[in-house]
């Protein structure tokens, strides 16, 4: 019997409504999480050799995300090639040799790759299929009495699969439970989600939603009042403000020890879910027992790191007790590793926990970028929500240990990690950037993001902040905060929103400035008191709260002060501007040497004659300097270029190349240096 839609010889057309279900599924977090499921179409097409129709399936691709799904996602196969390898199939044990093998069932060229779930949606005798991560639908997978539950629920139309690694295996499985049970339009796959089927992809689509809204009104309707328990003493969350403070309190030394070894990148979240659970008695021993779903613990690790203290305690018990439960945490992961691994385990890929959790305060997750960090936080609340499921009406009964492992540590999903692109130099480095709404301060932020950092834009101005941000890459990459950097409380508070933002620091950039060229006795007590406010007063504050950071987190850092050749270079007409620089270089030298024993590298770059792009140029000094040196404004910057060594203009991206270059990797053992960009100034020379 042919499963492909009649309506589907038009292979555009079957695509396009695959891509839109996909997109209309994936949209939805009740349905499925990020990158989380896939779908399939089958249909029809014309073979380009023969001209012959031939049988395809269309089926998200390996790491693809179902919300964002483009057609370039999908894995394209011939459906007759992948149905043959039912007569070679060597067995479960060795059933992972399958995936290698769908590399020749491919038709044409380009696709995605093909996933692990491929043999599902090919095996299974319907024209569209779904495969979905829905919380309520999981809560019921991962029941201590799903099965019962199953039936109870749907009844005879979705039937109960036990728990199966993801395979060629639980494709079959799949496929001769939908040939037994023909009056069925999906399954619960026990530990793991839901598939869905049916004849067009609109019917696909409909069953895929009337499996998770009943399940969904089902736990509405039966859960138990308080799945997690009563509310512990002293464990409600605290106010807003309070928890946000604390949480930025927190940040570093948590994590620093999430990244023992190797840096990672925080995400922090005091959603309703996570507070409430961490409020509840249940939550221990919830927490300990991990998580099911394969997808979620692939990216929180099998459980979490949980403080066992109040809100009440102070910030340095917690952060004393955190360090002890982490000593414990990482004793039992290896011991975890030891337990289940063989000569053929991948070696184990670190020991640090991925979600950190703070009752009355929030939950800190971890990952090798801020997306990865902000998802795995997602996944967490996505295992809270199934937890509550199964309390509510059951109780939760997660798959075991070993199966876990099994997955955690698969050959294809090291294989997956291994295909990863190699990362960039500031990959994991966050940074902030004083007045980097504009400039050479923008200039810095953009370099730092296209090298792999995460960015915060401080400026005077947060709309300028929060706009420059924007122009460089969305949240995970940049976010625009207020400072004023003579202000200590703003600055405090800037550097939290940084902490709150990605975790910590690593890279600070002192570049707010401003500039007013007066001779002596022009200049007011005004023009002298705000610009050192602002450069040597306002690099001060920023320094010493960063450090504050950068020390407690124990992962070294680096400051980067743009002074100017100003700093070395006496020049008329320049006296506040040329005296606070000169502060700002002495800052330089005095902090490599404070900070040193934790690591910190302290550096400086003076630049000179910067006009195109520069906020101070734009902002009257141009109009100023050309006066002093009686030239056009607008040839200003050719006229700096011809007092130089090299004759060449001097750009906010070539003080941007300079940041980079002390703080990509490759000056690891250099700190107190000023580097010049000026194209040469012989006045200017270090000595």
């Amino acid at each position: 019997m042919s499963t492909t839609d009649p309506g589907s010889t038009n292979s555009g057309t079957t695509v396009r409504d695959l891509v839109a279900r996909s997109n209309a599924l994936g949209a939805d977090p009740r349905f499925t999480n990020y990158a989380g499921g896939n779908t399939s179409a089958k249909g029809t097409a014309a073979d380009p050799v023969t001209g012959a129709d031939v049988e395809l399936l269309w089926v998200k691709g390996s790491g693809g995300d179902l919300g964002t799904l483009t057609e370039q996602g999908l894995a394209v196969l011939r459906l007759d090639r992948v149905r043959a390898l039912r007569e070679t199939y060597p067995g479960v044990e060795r059933e992972d040799e399958m995936v290698a093998a769908f590399d020749y069932c491919l038709h044409g060229r380009g696709g995605a790759a093909p996933s692990i779930d491929t043999a599902m949606h090919a095996l299974v005798d319907a024209a569209h299929v779904d495969h979905l991560h829905p919380d309520a639908g999981i809560a019921i997978a991962c029941a201590a009495d799903g099965e019962k539950l199953t039936e109870q629920v749907y009844g005879d139309k979705v039937v109960w699969v036990p728990w199966r690694r993801p395979g060629f295996q639980l494709g079959l499985d799949i496929a001769a439970i939908k040939d037994a049970n023909p009056q069925a339009v999906g399954t619960i796959l026990g530990g793991h989600g839901i598939t869905a089927w049916g004849a067009t992809s609109a019917e696909a689509e409909a069953n895929s939603r009337w499996i998770i809204e009943t399940a969904e009104t089902f736990l509405a309707r039966n859960s138990a009042a308080e799945p997690f328990g009563p509310v512990l003493d002293g464990y409600s969350p605290l106010p807003p403000e309070d928890r946000r403070a604390r949480a930025a309190a927190l940040a570093p030394a948590i994590r620093g020890l999430a990244s023992t070894d190797k840096p990672q990148v925080g995400h922090f979240s005091d959603t309703d879910a996570v507070l409430d659970f961490l409020s509840r008695t249940e939550h221990p021993r919830l927490a300990a027992l991990g998580t099911s779903c394969p997808d979620h613990f692939l990216r929180t690790k099998v459980k979490p790191l949980v403080l066992d203290l109040p809100p009440t305690a102070t910030v340095e018990d917690s952060i004393a007790r955190l360090e002890e439960l982490h000593t414990t945490y990482r004793a039992d992961y290896q011991a975890y590793y030891d337990r289940h691994a063989d000569e053929d385990s991948p070696a184990i890929r670190g020991a640090d926990p991925l979600i950190v959790l703070v009752p009355g305060v929030g939950m800190f997750s971890y990952g090798k970028d801020a997306q990865t960090a902000r998802v795995a936080g997602e996944f967490y609340v996505n295992a809270i929500n199934v937890m509550r499921g199964a309390e509510g009406v059951s109780t939760y009964a997660p798959i075991d240990e070993a199966e876990k492992f099994r997955i955690e540590y698969w050959a294809l999903e090291e294989a997956k990690l291994a295909r990863m692109p190699k990362p960039k130099p500031l990959a994991t480095r966050i940074a902030l950037v004083t007045g980097a709404a504009s400039g050479i301060g923008k200039a810095i932020a953009t370099r730092l993001a296209a090298e792999g950092a995460c960015v915060v834009i401080a400026d005077l101005d947060l709309a300028k902040a929060q706009a420059a941000a924007a122009e460089i890459g969305n949240t995970d990459v940049a976010v625009g905060v207020a400072a004023d950097v003579s202000n200590p409380e703003a600055v405090k508070a800037a550097i939290g929103k940084a902490v709150l933002a990605f975790g910590g620091l690593d890279l600070v950039v002192n570049n707010a400035g401003l500039s007013i060229s007066k001779p002596l006795l022009e200049t007011t007590e005004r023009d002298w008191d705000l610009q050192h406010d602002v450069m040597a007063k306002g690099s001060f504050l920023v320094a010493q709260a960063a450090a504050r950071v950068l020390i407690a987190q124990g992962l070294g850092g680096d400051i980067v002060y743009i002074a100017s050749k100003n700093s070395v270079f006496a020049g008329p007409n320049n006296i506040a501007y040329s005296a606070v620089k000169a502060d700002q270089a002495h800052q330089v030298r005095l902090l490599a040497a404070e900070l040193g024993e934790h690591g910190i590298k302290v550096n400086g770059v003076n630049p000179d004659g910067v006009v195109r792009g520069s906020g101070i140029f734009a902002g009257g000094w141009g109009a100023k300097r050309a006066a002093v040196y009686g030239v056009p404004e607008e040839e200003l910057g050719a006229y700096y270029a011809q007092r130089t060594l090299l004759k060449r203009e001097v750009l906010p991206e070539h003080v941007a190349n300079a940041v980079f270059v002390l703080t990509g990797g490759e000056l690891s053992h250099t700190t107190g240096l000023h580097v010049p960009v000026d194209a040469g100034v012989a006045a200017a020379f270090l000595r």
